[in-house]
Formats: C-alpha cells, sequence, structure tokens
C-alpha cells in the first residue's frame, strides 16, 4: 500500500468575479513534506492556504484534509485572544498539555493519601497512562520550550495587552503559538516578514525538525533553499510541482522560460545572474561584493549607464560621489530611557552598499533620520559629504536609503531590486531582514546586536554571521530577547 497523502486537492478552481485566480489544480501532500510556495503578487498563494485551512470554501473541485490529522494557518492578519494578554495568548496552544501535567499532579498527590487496594491499582494505571502521554509530548520541558519559541519569536513582554501590539508584533505571537500548538498540517504565509535574522534562523532549524507537513508561503530564499523539499509554484493559476529547494528550482525554471520565450528577455537574463551568483562559492561572492567599489568609477561613467542591457527596475544615478559619504564618529543615541546605539564608528566608501540589520525597535530607522539630518545624535556626529544627494527609488540621486524594501515583495520582483542596487551608480544603506538579498548585494553590514551595540563588518551576511559565531562562539545560535542598556542622565 502506498504513502498515505495528508490532503489532497482535485480540480481546484477559485474565481474573484470573473478572474480565475487558481485553475484546475491537482496535488497531493505527504506526511512531513516541507514545501515553500512562490508565485507573484496576486497570484493566489494567501488564496490556497485559506482554501487548506478550511477557511474559504468558495471553490469548485475538491480540497481535503484527510481524516484525523489537525491543520493550523498562521495569516498576514491573524487573530489573537483580545481577552488575554501576550502569555495567556501563547499559553492557549499547550492548554491540553497543561491538563495532562496537572492531572499527572493530582495523581500524584492523591496517591499520598490513604487508599484501597482497587483505588491504588485504578489510580497506578491512569498515572502510567497519563506519563505515557507526557512522555509521547515530550511535556516535561513544556516550560523550557514555552521560553525558548517566546525568545526565539522576540514577543513582546508576557504582560502585554495583545489589543495594543503592531501587526508585526501580531504575527510573531501567532507563529509562536502555531509552533507550539504543533499540528500535522502547518500552513505559514509570509512567516518571515517581521522576524529579523536570528529569529528566521532559529525558525529554519525548527521546521527542519518538526514532524509534520509544512506548507510555506514566502519570499525568503535562503528559507526555501534550507527547508524546502518541495517548491510549489503558482504561475497564471496553475500549480506547478517541483521536487527540490530554490536552487534546484531556478535552475528548471529558467529553461522553461527559454522554451517558452524565444527571445532573452530581462527575466531570463536577471534568473542567469541569479544562478551564476548561486553558482560561486563563498569567497568568490564576497570578492564581487567588494569589488563594486574598486569599480565605482566604471559603475558610474556614462558608457556603464548608457549600455543597452536592460533592467526590469532602474534606478536614476545622481551625480559622482565624491570621498566622503556617510561616517559616523562615536554616535550615541537614546530614546525614552533605553541606549539604541553607543560609540558607533563606521565610514561608508563610494559605491558601498551597507545592509543594516537587527530586531524590530533597536534603532535602525532612528540611524536613517539621523543620517538625513530629522534627529541629531546624543554624542558624537554624522558626517555626510558635500556631494551627496540623499533620494528615493524613482529620482535622481547617489545616496540611497531603503527602509524594508524587501517585505511584501514576490521573488521576480526581489530579483529585480537586486539587479537595479548593483547596477546603480551611488551608495545604498538598505535596511532589510532578507539574508539571501543581503548575500548578494551587501558589501558592508551594519548589526544591531543589543546592549546597545552596533557593529560594523566589512562583507556580506555571510562575513558577518561566520564573524560573529567566532566572536559569540554557541552563544550564537542561542535565540533571546533584546536588552538595552539603561539611559543614564
Amino acid at each position: 500500500m502506498g504513502q498515505q497523502y495528508i490532503y489532497a486537492i482535485s480540480g481546484l478552481t477559485k474565481k474573484f468575479g470573473q478572474r480565475e485566480v487558481l485553475k484546475d489544480i491537482w496535488l497531493s501532500f505527504y506526511p512531513g513534506a516541507k514545501i515553500g510556495v512562490l508565485g507573484r503578487n496576486g497570484s493566489g498563494k494567501s488564496t490556497l492556504l485559506r482554501i487548506m485551512a478550511g477557511l474559504d470554501k468558495d471553490f469548485d473541485g475538491e480540497a481535503r484534509l484527510t481524516e484525523g490529522f489537525s491543520v493550523g494557518l498562521v495569516s498576514q492578519e491573524p487573530q489573537l485572544n483580545p481577552d488575554k494578554d501576550v502569555f495567556g495568548n501563547v499559553e492557549e496552544a499547550v492548554a491540553r498539555t497543561r491538563a495532562i501535567l496537572h492531572r499527572y499532579d493530582e495523581i500524584n498527590a492523591r496517591l499520598g493519601e490513604p487508599l484501597k487496594p482497587d483505588e491504588m491499582e485504578k489510580l497506578l494505571n491512569e498515572q502510567a497512562r497519563v506519563q505515557d502521554q507526557i512522555e509521547l509530548l515530550n511535556a516535561w520541558e513544556l516550560d523550557r520550550q514555552v521560553e525558548i519559541a517566546m525568545d526565539a519569536m522576540q514577543l513582546p513582554p508576557s504582560d502585554a495587552d495583545v489589543r495594543t501590539l503592531s501587526g508585526g508584533e501580531r504575527r510573531r505571537v501567532a507563529l509562536c503559538k502555531m509552533l507550539l500548538q504543533r499540528p500535522d498540517l502547518l500552513l505559514l504565509d509570509e512567516p518571515t516578514n517581521h522576524l529579523d535574522a536570528e529569529s528566521v534562523a532559529w525558525l529554519e532549524r525548527h521546521l527542519g525538525e518538526y514532524p509534520g507537513t509544512v506548507v510555506a508561503v514566502t519570499h525568503d530564499r535562503y528559507f526555501l533553499d534550507n527547508v524546502a523539499g518541495w517548491i510549489l509554484e503558482l504561475d497564471r493559476g496553475r500549480g506547478i510541482p517541483w521536487e527540490g529547494n530554490y536552487s534546484s528550482w531556478l535552475e528548471q525554471k529558467r529553461e522553461r522560460l527559454q522554451r517558452e520565450e524565444k527571445s532573452a528577455s530581462a527575466r531570463q537574463k536577471t534568473l542567469a545572474r541569479e544562478l551564476e551568483w548561486i553558482r560561486m562559492a563563498p569567497r568568490a561572492r564576497q570578492a564581487k561584493n567588494k569589488a563594486r567599489i574598486a569599480a565605482y568609477e566604471k559603475l558610474s561613467s556614462e558608457a556603464y549607464q548608457d549600455r543597452q542591457e536592460e533592467f526590469e527596475i532602474q534606478i536614476p544615478p545622481g551625480k559622482h560621489l565624491g570621498e566622503l559619504v556617510v561616517e559616523a564618529k562615536h554616535v550615541s543615541k537614546g530614546y525614552g530611557d533605553r541606549l539604541l546605539m553607543e560609540d558607533l564608528d563606521f565610514r561608508l566608501p563610494a559605491g558601498g552598499i551597507v545592509g543594516v540589520i537587527g530586531p524590530n525597535g533597536v534603532g535602525k530607522t532612528t540611524l536613517f533620520r539621523m543620517i538625513v539630518g530629522q534627529e541629531q545624535p546624543d554624542a558624537g556626529e554624522i558626517r555626510v559629504g558635500p556631494t551627496v544627494e540623499l533620494g528615493y527609488v524613482d529620482r535622481g540621486c547617489n545616496l540611497l536609503l531603503l527602509d524594508e524594501p524587501t517585505n511584501d515583495l514576490d521573488v521576480d520582483t526581489l530579483r529585480a531590486l537586486e539587479e537595479a542596487i548593483l547596477n546603480f551608480a551611488g551608495c545604498v544603506v538598505v535596511i532589510s531582514h532578507d539574508r539571501w538579498f543581503l548575500d548578494r548585494i551587501a558589501t558592508h553590514i551594519l548589526a544591531f546586536e543589543g546592549d546597545s551595540q552596533v557593529h560594523w563588518c566589512e562583507g556580506n551576511f555571510q562575513v558577518y554571521e561566520d564573524e560573529r559565531s567566532r566572536r559569540l562562539g554557541i552563544e550564537a545560535d542561542q535565540p533571546h530577547r533584546i536588552r538595552y542598556k539603561k539611559l543614564t542622565h
């Protein structure tokens, strides 16, 4: 007998008005499979998850969860219990396990009392059954499991009112809750949005060991490379499965595009350049990123800017940058009673691309506000060079500041944005949690690590991760909540 499917989709068609979003899809999902869902924005990815979760029943065809299995969805706008605080919401996920532990304690208390032989035998039998349940659920470690998950997801304080949380905080609480609930079929809609790189790395490890089936809509390509054993692409209503991770999917995607498109399109060329980058050894990737700074003169030349090759996104260049772009000297800055950064030093070279990383609320956007002059450091200084023209994507500039540009982009648009940044004749400072994006474009990393410390690293994200592992040892892989030094006046 073949392996039982946990979920089966037969002839699924979904329309919004006259538009077919999903068209005659046939899919079956194995228990324990890890599936990444890709597709352009609007291709029906979230709709598919809602159908699989049983929340959307307005479709043609069949979508069925096999009897005896459980399903859970973390959507982009999750619902929390407004009558409970953060910890109370998280505890809802482990209520059944708590009840089993409580019953075990009750049995032990009863066994300490005088009992008739038949009552004693009955309680001992129940104690054995309950103990088997506890060991099956690994419930002896429940408190530690809850603590680790809450720390890894960087949750707000346990007693925080969920009605006052931001959208990102609500999603982190919902994700933490569902991971502890452990349904057989776990559906995740953009789970890495609003998570910092450290939390995403923990989530990858956790899902890699997750015993159930995982179906995740995500644009995080390292996540898709490290976790997914299958890629499901939604393209013009069709569901196209591919056995393999993101890198192997990209290979066959390029070949498919070559068959479908007679002339070499901008999209084909962009895919080819990403594949070339994937095939490079880590040192070669870093050397290529460093070469961007050395080749700044060529990058900003008129001949380079006027070349015929087209890119899907174009950033108009500004005037040539001088030697000084942005320099921070002994910068300290507080907010409320928190010291966000202390004694920060860095110097951005012409042609540099700086990835700014760290959890939400640590001071990344505050740094941007100081660079543009909207706020001033409490101590030290930030110097911006006289040739610098600050700007945004749609107008000419030579220093581009981007705050979380990758959050709501599909993979195709992300790839196009990378190409645009790499071919931009200027400097870029970009706040992002997308490790693939930062590995591909960054020449430097500015990392907000907590305790008011900000580290400047020459290299891309992988270089920073290697340096951090050497510096922190085993602690580098341990989830922790961000702490701050108290601001003293």
